[in-house]
């Protein structure tokens, strides 16, 4: 059992696994489960169709870490970096990055921000124009999370994060990514915005339904996707997720010819 890799792809999964052609490098990246209560439902968005990864696919925010991501002058609050890395098996400095694109990211794809002006505060409106080219420049690059959080006397929040899995894009992909993945409480006072950017429409959809939705073939989803909706539908609330032990092992989807045909395997 597994995914078709049909056409192009499996013609590229042919040659990797053949050895002619090497795989791409794995960026690191961040992806963050965004949660509400009353129900429980996640904050998706659906990428558009213009897009040269998961194009047209429902996902949650994130994206590949900045370089200047690592930086270490960033006000911190919670879990250090160390302890970070000591979660997803990684140096310092590349968990510094994980935590602070996971943060940037969310601000830039939801406008919601884990940060607040002291460490046991976080901030309750970003909406307004002076948050909007703040988020406008940290997506054209021409601001890092650094500088925009000692601009505003911010501190990240890295407590109103958790670990929640760890996926490796498979090789035979063209665009392949490293991506941790956490999970985060929507903050009291916050509301995500309709923000534009790579998504063409955004929504808060209860884990049961989007994964209903994405079986009837309604709207499209990539595997971890799917993998974490299903895991957040055994919960009924955001502090339930929060409280749950969760032991990070890394899943990377492998190509496999069964029956004559390439398909995508998943781990259990």
């Amino acid at each position: 059992m597994g995914f078709p890799l049909p056409g192009e792809a499996g013609e590229r999964a042919r040659e990797i696994l053949a050895g002619r052609l090497a795989p791409a490098p794995a960026r690191d990246a961040a992806t963050v489960v965004l949660l509400r209560d009353d129900p429980l439902e996640v904050y998706l968005l659906r990428r558009k169709a213009t897009m040269a990864f998961a194009a047209g696919a429902y996902v949650f925010p994130g994206g590949s870490v900045d370089p200047r991501d690592a930086e270490c002058d960033v006000a911190w609050a919670g879990p250090s970096p160390a302890e970070w890395g000591e979660v997803f098996r990684a140096d310092e400095s590349t968990a510094r990055g994980l935590v602070c694109a996971a943060v940037r990211e969310t601000f830039e794809e939801s406008g919601v921000l884990l940060a607040g002006p002291e460490p046991d505060a976080v901030v309750t409106d970003t909406t307004g124009d002076g948050w909007e080219a703040d988020r406008l420049a940290l997506i054209a690059r021409t601001l890092s999370l650094a500088e925009f959080l000692d601009r505003r006397g911010l501190v990240l929040r890295s407590d109103l994060l958790k670990a929640w899995a760890h996926w490796i894009t498979p090789v035979v992909e063209p665009r392949r990514y490293d991506t941790r993945f956490f999970v985060a409480a929507l903050p009291p006072g916050q509301r995500t915005r309709d923000v534009g950017g790579e998504a063409s429409e955004v929504a808060w959809m209860r884990p049961h339904d989007a994964l209903a939705a994405a079986r009837a073939g309604s709207v499209r989803m990539l595997p971890p996707t799917f993998r974490t909706l299903a895991e957040m539908a055994a919960f009924e609330s955001v502090r339930d997720v929060l409280a749950c032990p969760r032991s990070i092992t890394t899943i990377m989807p492998e190509a496999a010819e069964v029956d004559g045909r390439l398909v995508l395997k998943i781990p259990d």
